[in-house]
């Protein structure tokens, strides 16, 4: 068997592939595969003699002049943009471009690839994630002056920030003379999420408002030594009830496993 791939008509390989293909030198395009045509609604012989530049919004065009002249020398990095179809419609997609030796002319062969699907699912993700934050910041009212903040599940720096910046507003816009951080939901912490939570009694105590830390786990004790953390003057109870029978709410008053 003849191994050597020199007589494949290449051609064909990109006419059949199923991403869309675009060919273009010096700002006009010489050809575009099947797939391209399919992507842009509309007509080869209607995209073939376009600029490529035509497809971008005009707040992009400069980079990608720029991108399309470097792309002559190497490859240039795989980008995220927002395009135009021939009807007008916009997409987000991917494009990666490298140079092509066309006889004996160097041209630009770019790859697009749609993401619409990805992207929404992305901002999907995003918005549920919000969700979730904005959930882990809720403060649970238990009587007058007394609440709860419940930490649960994984908590990177990004939530542990947010949960620095939004405790003191709710706090002072709630009127919480006790607030208790139940850290029981919580099974893992890096020492940058330890410090920054950590950080809510220290912000609290200048408010003037009494933090009770329930639910510690030894390991999370031992986090908060090994960052320097003194947890001398604050409280620390093992559970919420036992918090509440501290501030002398007891089971007939409110009942709190």
């Amino acid at each position: 068997m003849n191994e050597n791939i020199s007589g494949i008509n290449y051609q064909e390989v990109i006419e059949y592939a199923l991403d869309p293909l675009i060919i273009h030198s010096n700002h006009k395009i010489i050809y575009v595969n099947q797939a391209a045509e399919h992507f842009f609604r509309g007509k080869r012989e209607d995209i073939i003699g376009a600029s490529p530049l035509d497809i971008f919004q005009e707040t992009s065009k400069s980079a990608i002049r720029k991108r399309i002249q470097s792309a002559y020398e190497r490859p240039a990095e795989l980008i995220e943009e927002t395009i135009f179809r021939m009807d007008g419609t916009t997409v987000n997609v991917e494009l990666y471009c490298h140079p092509l030796l066309l006889g004996d002319k160097k041209v630009i062969q770019t790859y697009v690839r749609d993401i619409t699907v990805r992207k929404e699912s992305e901002t999907r993700q995003k918005e549920i994630i919000r969700q979730i934050n904005e959930l882990s910041t809720t403060l649970v009212p238990l009587l007058e002056g007394i609440a709860v903040l419940p930490l649960v599940g994984s908590i990177d720096e990004e939530r542990a920030n947010q949960l620095l910046m939004a405790v003191p507003v709710k706090v002072q816009m709630q009127n919480i003379n006790y607030l208790i951080i139940d850290f029981s939901g919580i099974y893992t912490l890096d020492s940058i999420v330890t410090e920054h939570l950590f950080k809510i009694n220290s912000v609290m105590s200048l408010l003037g408002v009494q933090c009770i830390l329930t639910g510690l786990r030894p390991e999370l004790s031992r986090s908060a030594v090994q960052l320097g953390i003194n947890l001398d003057s604050t409280l620390t109870m093992a559970t919420v009830k036992n918090a509440l029978h501290f501030l002398g709410i007891t089971s007939s008053k409110y009942s709190v496993e």
